[in-house]
């Protein structure tokens, strides 16, 4: 009997033999998991033996961790959005390295002490020879995706573990680490190896940026609307046409490993020449290119040249938080029409900016909370203005350190000559180099200035944390964002985003089930967190021409439940949990969505509000 027939007959209990019925069964997995069975026997392990629960010391661990500082800094944001997504799971996220150690954990509280009873924590080995049969171990094995399921598992203490890893691998093809997600065998969701996979390749692709920042990068797609996307292939090109690197989509696309593509110059893979991709990425407008490759296949490809410009190279250097502040910022996932989607406050929003449209004499100020696309309706505005040829610019001035603002804005204003220029999250400019800011915005009447805020910037006057010739200077009309729980165009808005991640005419449908759970979800990641749910969803639906509920991230489901505000019960019938829900939206509304305006108010943390607004324990991490 097949270690995967051999799962539902062993099993007594009633929910396991369902989670069963819904995994994958085929032959290729069998066939992997019996190699690793087969594997374990012949390395003298025994399936009942006693587990080695040894962890590494903790000056070992500490070492292990700074050896792969570098891919803990890209992992550990990418493992807490996954985390997310699958939150109250009875589910943990783990990082390890190369070799199979644990590195970093985070997951629900009461399944990370399960796991610590086998050794599931920082600094425990679990490779194959140490673990048996396991998702960590056998992908380094195989160095493909793998999944583990129950009794899958060689070692019989860890039957109550479903498991799903895949290895992190480096521009190159050279194994980093394993992403694994780990829970209890009975919340099994078959979506969960998809969740993972798409955070390996965000990893993967932020890797990818940080080696090649500066030298010719190809973007390419079968299907242009996914230039962008985490789907995208990208291929590093040095100044001799040769791949320098590639991420694992570039690898799928163009059906060779990460050795053979360095082998392979551009002009092979792509038939265009290294100065031609250079010319096709210095373009105002950032138009695809239309390939077709040996054997048909057709890619849109879009070229991105980073290499510093000589102006820039006079500035002086700027640490990473610096650089990060000044962001040419990509595309805006939603245009300016779809922000207008049947809600009445945004039509008089849109409507508004498109009375100026191409007026620099009248800077724009996006007022609301984390989310609601401040930065998006701003990139949209510039690029439905004559300006969408000209340069725009993001200033991240929460990310200025005070001592390189000078230099990083005088790069700003040096980029944006006639055309548009953001300041991001203006509240966080320290009051000393408020002034220098009035000055330089004031330099150019030929540029148009945005800013974006969160805050009352006239309660801030009058508190003297912020400047009032500067107020004046980036509010010349005010425009309140309203966050999405509020908007009446939920639905419309969800349709609006699809076309634009699929494009018009390949964007599923979106069954009444699903606009169902969209009108009650409170979305406190407002618009952004729409936008990622989208995203997600379609990549889980695959070619389904109808998007569902289940098609959703596993944590957005748990949420679905009627909106606080809609669902208060009166009298004797309300909880003690309406009562704080009412509490909460009521200083909310009183803050005018000001979510730390809010928590000063009620007496908590801006985290407390937040947890009650999605209904969820804050993870605790090892």
């Amino acid at each position: 009997m097949s270690p995967r027939h051999s799962v539902a007959a062993r099993r007594g209990d009633l929910v396991a033999p369902l989670a069963a019925s819904m995994l994958p069964r085929d032959p290729a997995h069998l066939q992997r998991i019996e190699a690793s069975h087969l594997r374990c026997t012949t390395q003298g392990l025994s399936r009942i033996e006693s587990l080695d629960l040894a962890r590494l010391p903790r000056a070992d661990l500490a070492t292990a961790r700074e050896r792969n500082q570098r891919l803990f800094t890209h992992a550990a944001p990418v493992m807490d959005l996954l985390l997310e997504q699958i939150v109250n799971t009875q589910s943990m996220v783990v990082l390890t390295d190369a070799r199979g150690t644990i590195l970093h954990a985070v997951g629900d509280d009461d399944f990370l002490e399960r796991a610590a009873k086998v050794a599931l924590a920082p600094g425990v080995n679990w490779s194959e020879p140490s673990k048996g049969t396991n998702a960590i171990g056998t992908a380094l094995v195989d160095e493909l995706p793998t999944l583990v399921h129950a009794d899958e598992h060689y070692l019989h203490a860890n039957h109550f573990l479903t498991c799903s890893a895949t290895p992190i691998v480096d521009p190159r093809g050279h194994v980093l680490g394993v992403l694994d997600v780990t829970g209890d065998h009975r919340s099994y969701h078959r979506h969960t190896m998809g969740l993972v996979k798409m955070s390996a390749r965000m990893i993967e692709n932020h890797w990818l940026a940080d080696d090649f920042r500066h030298v010719l990068r190809l973007h390419f797609h079968t299907r242009p609307e996914y230039l962008g996307t985490l789907m995208e292939g990208i291929v590093a090109v040095g100044d001799d046409g040769r791949c320098l690197g590639a991420n694992r989509s570039a690898q799928e696309l163009l059906q060779l490993s990460a050795l053979a593509l360095r082998m392979h110059p551009i002009q092979a893979l792509f038939g265009v020449s290294v100065g031609e991709a250079i010319d096709l990425a210095r373009r105002p407008l950032p138009v695809p290119m239309t390939i077709t490759r040996p054997g048909g296949t057709v890619l849109h490809v879009q070229s991105h040249y980073g290499r510093p410009a000589q102006r820039e190279a006079a500035l002086p250097a700027a640490p990473p938080p610096a650089a990060a502040s000044l962001a040419p910022a990509g595309p805006a996932p939603l245009g300016l029409d779809d922000f207008d989607t049947g809600d009445a406050r945004m039509h008089t929003v849109v409507h508004q900016l498109k009375l100026l449209l191409d007026s620099t004499a009248v800077p724009l100020l996006f007022c609301g909370e984390t989310g609601t696309g401040k930065e998006w309706l701003a990139h949209a505005v510039h690029h439905a203005s004559r300006r969408r040829s000209q340069p725009w610019q993001v200033l991240r001035c929460a990310a200025l350190p005070p001592g390189q603002l000078e230099a990083v804005l005088q790069a700003a204003l040096s980029r944006t000559e006639g055309g548009s220029l953001l300041l991001d999250d203006i509240e966080a400019l320290p009051l000393p180099l408020q002034g220098r800011v009035v000055h330089g915005i004031a330099s150019d009447p030929g540029r148009a200035v945005f800013a974006t805020t969160r805050c009352d910037l006239h309660a801030l006057v009058r508190e003297g944390r912020f400047r009032d010739d500067l107020l004046f200077r980036v509010e010349g009309l005010a425009l309140q964002l309203p966050p999405l729980r509020r908007r009446t165009d939920i639905v419309a808005l969800a349709g609006a985003v699809l076309a634009r991640v699929c494009g018009e005419s390949r964007a599923p449908a979106i069954s009444p089930a699903l606009q169902d759970v969209l009108k009650r979800l409170a979305w406190p990641g407002n618009l952004h967190q729409l936008v990622h749910a989208l995203q997600v969803a379609v990549q889980l639906a695959g070619d389904a021409p109808v998007l569902l509920p289940e098609h959703l991230p596993p944590s957005l489901l748990q949420e679905a439940e009627p909106a606080p505000q809609q669902a208060l019960r009166t009298g004797a019938a309300a909880t003690l949990h309406d009562v704080e829900m009412a509490s909460v939206h009521a200083a909310l509304e009183q803050a005018q969505g000001n979510v730390s305006e809010a928590a000063r108010r009620l007496g908590v943390s801006r985290n407390t509000i937040y947890r009650k607004l999605r209904g969820t324990a804050r993870p605790r991490r090892t």
